[in-house]
């Protein structure tokens, strides 16, 4: 119970926005930066790239979906992937800073569809970290999201991964494609628990998509009928 009133204290004890470095902010960012730089746009409905204004509205998918269709259902994002979120992710996944996590899941679920999809979903799978990364760093960034989200539904050991590719901000597309080529596997002993199921697959960033679809893909192959993406920042191109 003491900790329980504690929390609810710091929570809201005024703090520097780290955008603005506005005073007092009940929160890492600021209710007007977050207005600013936090604006829904339209995005394709199974990549998140923005899609461009003069598109018809009833066109929901880039020509590149369109072409060749990911292995997801659906993908949405809360923000672009530039200033000032980049400098959020970057003091997240490299400053030792997981605080960060429930700014991010407040984020996506003011986002559209993202609350719907969490409620519908039947799992909630963080994309997971290779054993060496998960040491140094401490924490998986897209685990940590996925308890705001919804703790009840989060199983971090249904998706394994079992290569320890390299960074992918490093390589080229065709490059990021082949690193994580045959990278996550589903536990084979659960494989069973995803026949039928909606996943909710998340992660912090999505750049050219190859991790996330190497990831659902497994999850398909081992029964999940319905994969729907969830990425805090999404590149605005791949």
């Amino acid at each position: 119970m003491q900790r329980s009133i504690f929390s609810r204290f710091l929570n809201n004890i005024p703090s520097q926005c780290a955008v603005c470095k506005a005073w007092p902010s009940n929160g890492m960012v600021c209710e007007a930066c977050i207005t600013r730089f936090a604006q829904p746009v339209r995005r394709c409905a199974t990549c998140a790239l923005t899609l461009k204004v003069g598109k018809s509205a009833d066109i929901k998918r880039c020509g590149a979906c369109i072409v060749k269709p990911p292995p997801l259902d659906e993908c949405l994002t809360a923000v672009s992937y530039e200033y000032p979120w980049s400098d959020c992710i970057a003091s997240y996944k490299f400053g030792n800073n997981p605080a960060w996590a429930g700014m991010f899941a407040l984020l996506l679920k003011s986002a559209p569809s993202v609350e719907f999809a969490v409620d519908e979903s039947d799992l909630i799978v963080p994309v997971p970290l290779s054993v060496a990364r998960l040491q140094q760093r401490g924490y998986n960034q897209a685990l940590e999201i996925c308890k705001h989200l919804s703790r009840s539904k989060t199983d971090a050991t249904l998706l394994l991964r079992f290569k320890d590719t390299l960074t992918q901000s490093s390589l080229s597309k065709s490059e990021r494609l082949k690193n994580v080529k045959a990278a996550f596997a589903v536990e084979p002993l659960r494989a069973k628990e995803l026949q039928g199921k909606r996943v909710l697959l998340v992660d912090d960033v999505m750049t050219s998509g190859a991790t996330l679809f190497a990831a659902a893909a497994a999850l398909r192959q081992a029964g999940a009928t319905n994969i729907t993406a969830v990425v805090f920042a999404r590149t605005e191109s791949d």
